[in-house]
Protein backbone atom coordinates (compact mmCIF):
# COMPACT_ATOMS: atom_id res chain seq x y z
CA UNK A 1 0.00 0.00 0.00
CA UNK A 2 1.45 3.37 -0.85
CA UNK A 3 1.90 6.07 2.19
CA UNK A 4 -1.83 7.33 2.50
CA UNK A 5 -3.66 4.66 0.85
CA UNK A 6 -5.71 2.17 2.29
CA UNK A 7 -7.37 -1.47 2.05
CA UNK A 8 -10.69 -2.99 3.41
CA UNK A 9 -12.58 -6.18 3.27
CA UNK A 10 -16.20 -5.55 4.21
CA UNK A 11 -18.92 -8.79 5.20
CA UNK A 12 -22.75 -7.52 6.14
CA UNK A 13 -25.27 -9.97 6.72
CA UNK A 14 -29.41 -10.02 7.69
CA UNK A 15 -30.94 -13.18 9.35
CA UNK A 16 -33.88 -15.08 7.92
CA UNK A 17 -36.27 -13.45 9.68
CA UNK A 18 -34.73 -9.89 9.18
CA UNK A 19 -34.51 -8.95 12.78
CA UNK A 20 -30.53 -9.25 12.95
CA UNK A 21 -27.95 -8.30 11.41
CA UNK A 22 -24.01 -7.70 11.08
CA UNK A 23 -21.43 -6.05 9.56
CA UNK A 24 -17.44 -6.61 9.82
CA UNK A 25 -15.22 -3.96 8.24
CA UNK A 26 -11.30 -4.61 8.56
CA UNK A 27 -9.26 -1.72 7.69
CA UNK A 28 -5.90 -1.17 6.97
CA UNK A 29 -4.98 2.25 6.34
CA UNK A 30 -8.44 2.86 8.36
CA UNK A 31 -10.19 5.33 6.01
CA UNK A 32 -12.32 6.64 8.62
CA UNK A 33 -9.55 6.99 11.51
CA UNK A 34 -8.57 10.51 12.85
CA UNK A 35 -5.55 9.74 13.92
CA UNK A 36 -4.33 8.76 10.27
CA UNK A 37 -6.27 11.86 8.81
CA UNK A 38 -4.13 13.76 11.30
CA UNK A 39 -0.69 12.36 10.15
CA UNK A 40 -1.66 12.73 6.64
CA UNK A 41 -2.26 16.49 7.26
CA UNK A 42 1.45 16.76 9.18
CA UNK A 43 2.48 16.17 5.96
CA UNK A 44 4.39 12.92 7.05
CA UNK A 45 4.38 9.94 4.60
CA UNK A 46 1.86 8.38 7.02
CA UNK A 47 1.91 4.26 7.01
CA UNK A 48 -1.17 2.62 6.62
CA UNK A 49 -0.12 -0.09 8.56
CA UNK A 50 0.16 1.62 11.52
CA UNK A 51 -3.52 3.03 11.71
CA UNK A 52 -5.82 -0.10 11.72
CA UNK A 53 -9.30 -1.98 13.36
CA UNK A 54 -11.57 -4.31 12.76
CA UNK A 55 -15.02 -2.69 13.09
CA UNK A 56 -17.85 -4.59 14.03
CA UNK A 57 -21.63 -3.12 14.22
CA UNK A 58 -24.24 -5.61 15.66
CA UNK A 59 -27.93 -4.99 14.96
CA UNK A 60 -30.92 -6.29 16.53
CA UNK A 61 -32.16 -7.41 19.98
CA UNK A 62 -28.46 -6.49 20.91
CA UNK A 63 -27.08 -3.80 19.08
CA UNK A 64 -23.05 -3.31 19.86
CA UNK A 65 -20.63 -1.21 18.15
CA UNK A 66 -16.40 -1.35 17.69
CA UNK A 67 -13.68 0.03 16.29
CA UNK A 68 -10.64 0.17 18.42
CA UNK A 69 -7.66 1.09 15.99
CA UNK A 70 -4.27 -0.34 16.44
CA UNK A 71 -0.78 0.66 15.31
CA UNK A 72 0.27 -3.21 14.28
CA UNK A 73 -1.06 -6.15 12.69
CA UNK A 74 0.12 -9.64 11.80
CA UNK A 75 -0.72 -11.16 8.54
CA UNK A 76 0.05 -13.59 5.91
CA UNK A 77 -1.25 -14.56 2.75
CA UNK A 78 -4.52 -16.11 4.04
CA UNK A 79 -4.47 -14.56 8.22
CA UNK A 80 -4.97 -11.05 9.04
CA UNK A 81 -4.52 -10.48 12.90
CA UNK A 82 -5.95 -7.29 14.71
CA UNK A 83 -5.91 -6.19 18.17
CA UNK A 84 -7.47 -9.98 19.81
CA UNK A 85 -9.33 -10.70 16.76
CA UNK A 86 -8.11 -12.82 14.08
CA UNK A 87 -9.12 -13.21 10.10
CA UNK A 88 -8.17 -16.22 8.20
CA UNK A 89 -8.93 -18.20 5.46
CA UNK A 90 -9.81 -22.15 6.41
CA UNK A 91 -10.55 -24.36 3.69
CA UNK A 92 -13.49 -22.79 1.24
CA UNK A 93 -14.61 -19.88 4.61
CA UNK A 94 -13.34 -17.05 5.67
CA UNK A 95 -13.22 -17.09 9.39
CA UNK A 96 -13.84 -14.04 11.79
CA UNK A 97 -12.39 -14.85 15.86
CA UNK A 98 -13.62 -11.31 17.29
CA UNK A 99 -12.41 -10.00 20.60
CA UNK A 100 -13.37 -6.44 21.02
CA UNK A 101 -14.82 -4.06 23.34
CA UNK A 102 -17.80 -1.81 22.23
CA UNK A 103 -18.18 2.09 22.35
CA UNK A 104 -19.43 3.73 23.84
CA UNK A 105 -20.43 1.69 27.20
CA UNK A 106 -16.86 -0.72 27.37
CA UNK A 107 -19.02 -3.94 26.51
CA UNK A 108 -17.64 -7.18 25.17
CA UNK A 109 -17.65 -8.13 21.66
CA UNK A 110 -16.39 -12.11 21.42
CA UNK A 111 -17.38 -15.40 19.09
CA UNK A 112 -16.97 -15.74 15.69
CA UNK A 113 -18.70 -15.48 12.20
CA UNK A 114 -17.77 -17.59 9.52
CA UNK A 115 -18.77 -16.35 6.24
CA UNK A 116 -19.54 -19.02 3.06
CA UNK A 117 -18.78 -18.00 0.11
CA UNK A 118 -21.14 -18.94 -2.90
CA UNK A 119 -18.94 -18.35 -5.65
CA UNK A 120 -15.63 -15.86 -5.80
CA UNK A 121 -15.66 -12.90 -8.78
CA UNK A 122 -12.03 -12.41 -8.90
CA UNK A 123 -13.78 -9.13 -10.84
CA UNK A 124 -12.34 -5.42 -10.30
CA UNK A 125 -14.18 -1.93 -11.00
CA UNK A 126 -12.19 1.15 -10.67
CA UNK A 127 -14.13 4.43 -9.24
CA UNK A 128 -12.65 7.01 -10.24
CA UNK A 129 -10.85 8.46 -12.97
CA UNK A 130 -7.49 8.51 -11.97
CA UNK A 131 -7.25 4.92 -11.14
CA UNK A 132 -6.53 5.58 -7.66
CA UNK A 133 -9.50 3.65 -5.77
CA UNK A 134 -10.61 -0.19 -6.81
CA UNK A 135 -13.80 -2.46 -5.78
CA UNK A 136 -13.47 -5.93 -5.55
CA UNK A 137 -17.08 -7.89 -5.43
CA UNK A 138 -15.47 -10.89 -4.00
CA UNK A 139 -18.67 -12.76 -3.22
CA UNK A 140 -21.60 -10.83 -3.62
CA UNK A 141 -23.34 -14.06 -2.24
CA UNK A 142 -22.12 -15.87 0.80
CA UNK A 143 -23.56 -17.56 4.14
CA UNK A 144 -23.14 -16.32 7.40
CA UNK A 145 -22.99 -17.87 10.71
CA UNK A 146 -22.89 -15.93 13.85
CA UNK A 147 -22.10 -17.27 17.05
CA UNK A 148 -20.74 -15.13 19.53
CA UNK A 149 -20.57 -15.56 23.55
CA UNK A 150 -21.26 -12.19 24.17
CA UNK A 151 -23.52 -11.01 23.29
CA UNK A 152 -25.44 -14.31 22.79
CA UNK A 153 -26.78 -14.65 19.79
CA UNK A 154 -26.55 -17.99 17.58
CA UNK A 155 -28.43 -16.82 13.89
CA UNK A 156 -27.56 -17.49 10.17
CA UNK A 157 -28.52 -15.72 6.86
CA UNK A 158 -27.32 -14.75 3.53
CA UNK A 159 -24.20 -12.09 3.30
CA UNK A 160 -22.05 -10.63 1.28
CA UNK A 161 -18.12 -9.85 0.92
CA UNK A 162 -16.12 -7.12 -1.21
CA UNK A 163 -12.97 -5.38 -0.51
CA UNK A 164 -12.13 -1.95 -1.64
CA UNK A 165 -8.25 0.05 -1.67
CA UNK A 166 -6.73 2.55 -2.53
CA UNK A 167 -3.38 5.04 -2.72
CA UNK A 168 -5.23 8.17 -1.51
CA UNK A 169 -7.62 8.86 0.81
CA UNK A 170 -11.11 8.52 -0.12
CA UNK A 171 -12.02 12.20 0.39
CA UNK A 172 -9.09 13.79 -1.42
CA UNK A 173 -10.72 12.03 -4.51
CA UNK A 174 -14.45 11.55 -3.38
CA UNK A 175 -17.26 13.85 -2.26
CA UNK A 176 -19.98 11.23 -1.40
CA UNK A 177 -21.22 7.94 -2.43
CA UNK A 178 -24.59 5.36 -2.06
CA UNK A 179 -23.91 1.66 -2.28
CA UNK A 180 -26.60 -0.73 -2.20
CA UNK A 181 -26.57 -4.63 -2.77
CA UNK A 182 -29.78 -6.63 -2.42
CA UNK A 183 -29.89 -10.77 -2.51
CA UNK A 184 -32.21 -11.82 -5.59
CA UNK A 185 -32.90 -15.34 -6.86
CA UNK A 186 -30.32 -16.49 -8.85
CA UNK A 187 -27.92 -13.40 -8.14
CA UNK A 188 -27.06 -10.40 -6.27
CA UNK A 189 -27.68 -7.00 -7.55
CA UNK A 190 -24.91 -4.28 -6.81
CA UNK A 191 -25.76 -0.57 -7.32
CA UNK A 192 -23.23 1.66 -6.89
CA UNK A 193 -22.96 5.86 -7.25
CA UNK A 194 -20.03 7.61 -6.67
CA UNK A 195 -19.30 11.88 -6.82
CA UNK A 196 -15.69 12.63 -7.15
CA UNK A 197 -14.20 16.13 -6.29
CA UNK A 198 -14.94 17.44 -9.36
CA UNK A 199 -18.73 17.36 -8.88
CA UNK A 200 -18.81 14.44 -12.04
CA UNK A 201 -21.02 11.84 -10.93
CA UNK A 202 -20.27 7.76 -12.12
CA UNK A 203 -23.06 4.62 -11.28
CA UNK A 204 -22.50 1.22 -11.98
CA UNK A 205 -25.30 -1.34 -11.93
CA UNK A 206 -24.65 -5.40 -11.51
CA UNK A 207 -26.06 -8.41 -10.93
CA UNK A 208 -23.68 -11.33 -10.15
CA UNK A 209 -24.89 -15.06 -10.23
CA UNK A 210 -23.83 -18.06 -8.11
CA UNK A 211 -21.66 -19.06 -9.92
CA UNK A 212 -19.19 -15.56 -9.96
CA UNK A 213 -20.66 -14.65 -13.19
CA UNK A 214 -21.02 -11.07 -13.25
CA UNK A 215 -23.27 -8.48 -15.45
CA UNK A 216 -23.68 -5.30 -16.20
CA UNK A 217 -27.27 -4.46 -15.96
CA UNK A 218 -28.91 -1.23 -17.33
CA UNK A 219 -28.93 1.78 -14.26
CA UNK A 220 -32.09 1.93 -12.81
CA UNK A 221 -33.67 5.28 -12.10
CA UNK A 222 -32.50 7.12 -8.63
CA UNK A 223 -34.68 6.56 -5.82
CA UNK A 224 -34.75 8.98 -2.81
CA UNK A 225 -34.57 8.04 0.68
CA UNK A 226 -35.63 9.87 3.85
CA UNK A 227 -32.74 11.83 5.61
CA UNK A 228 -31.10 10.30 8.64
CA UNK A 229 -31.61 11.97 12.01
CA UNK A 230 -28.22 13.77 11.13
CA UNK A 231 -29.93 15.30 8.29
CA UNK A 232 -27.91 13.40 5.84
CA UNK A 233 -29.01 12.84 2.50
CA UNK A 234 -29.24 9.56 0.96
CA UNK A 235 -30.79 7.75 -2.21
CA UNK A 236 -30.52 4.34 -3.99
CA UNK A 237 -30.93 2.84 -7.57
CA UNK A 238 -33.75 0.56 -8.15
CA UNK A 239 -37.33 0.93 -10.07
CA UNK A 240 -38.93 1.99 -6.43
CA UNK A 241 -37.31 1.74 -2.83
CA UNK A 242 -38.54 2.40 0.80
CA UNK A 243 -36.58 2.84 3.86
CA UNK A 244 -36.93 -0.23 6.32
CA UNK A 245 -34.74 0.83 9.28
CA UNK A 246 -31.44 2.48 9.45
CA UNK A 247 -29.19 0.20 11.41
CA UNK A 248 -26.17 2.90 11.75
CA UNK A 249 -26.69 6.60 11.82
CA UNK A 250 -23.63 8.88 12.36
CA UNK A 251 -23.06 12.56 11.16
CA UNK A 252 -21.28 11.60 7.55
CA UNK A 253 -22.38 7.68 7.32
CA UNK A 254 -25.65 5.65 7.16
CA UNK A 255 -26.11 2.53 7.10
CA UNK A 256 -29.69 1.36 6.39
CA UNK A 257 -32.03 -1.61 5.61
CA UNK A 258 -34.49 -0.83 2.09
CA UNK A 259 -36.97 -2.62 1.27
CA UNK A 260 -36.32 -2.64 -2.85
CA UNK A 261 -37.87 -3.78 -6.33
CA UNK A 262 -34.13 -4.02 -8.20
CA UNK A 263 -33.60 -5.48 -12.03
CA UNK A 264 -37.55 -6.70 -11.42
CA UNK A 265 -37.42 -8.23 -8.32
CA UNK A 266 -38.66 -7.30 -4.83
CA UNK A 267 -35.90 -7.72 -2.36
CA UNK A 268 -34.50 -6.83 1.08
CA UNK A 269 -31.35 -4.81 0.37
CA UNK A 270 -28.21 -3.35 2.65
CA UNK A 271 -27.26 0.19 2.15
CA UNK A 272 -25.15 2.69 2.65
CA UNK A 273 -24.08 6.37 2.25
CA UNK A 274 -21.38 8.21 2.80
CA UNK A 275 -20.59 12.25 2.90
CA UNK A 276 -16.96 12.64 2.79
CA UNK A 277 -17.35 16.37 2.83
CA UNK A 278 -18.96 15.71 6.55
CA UNK A 279 -15.79 13.35 7.32
CA UNK A 280 -13.47 16.31 6.70
CA UNK A 281 -15.28 18.81 8.70
CA UNK A 282 -13.25 20.55 12.05
CA UNK A 283 -16.59 19.53 14.18
CA UNK A 284 -16.45 15.81 12.73
CA UNK A 285 -12.93 15.21 13.40
CA UNK A 286 -12.97 16.66 16.74
CA UNK A 287 -16.08 13.60 17.89
CA UNK A 288 -13.94 10.80 16.21
CA UNK A 289 -11.49 9.86 18.85
CA UNK A 290 -14.74 9.26 21.40
CA UNK A 291 -16.35 6.97 18.91
CA UNK A 292 -12.67 5.01 17.46
CA UNK A 293 -10.02 4.73 20.50
CA UNK A 294 -6.79 4.15 19.28
CA UNK A 295 -5.04 0.87 21.52
CA UNK A 296 -1.59 2.15 23.51
CA UNK A 297 0.02 -0.35 21.77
Amino acid sequence: MAPGGYVWWYVDALSDDGRQGITLIAFLGSVFSPYYAWARRRGSAADPLRFCALNVSIYGTRSRWSMTEHSQVLRDSDMLAIGRSLIQWQDDQLIFEVDEFATPLPRRIRGQIRVHPAALTGHTVGLDAAGLHRWRPIAPRAWVEVSLEQPALRWSGVGYLDSNDGDGPLEDSFARWDWARAPLTDSTGIVYDVTDRHGADRALALSVGRDGAVAEQALPPRVALPHTRWRLPRFTRAESASLTRTVQDSPFYARSVVQTHLFGESSQAMHESLDLDRFSAPWTQAMLPFRIPRALS
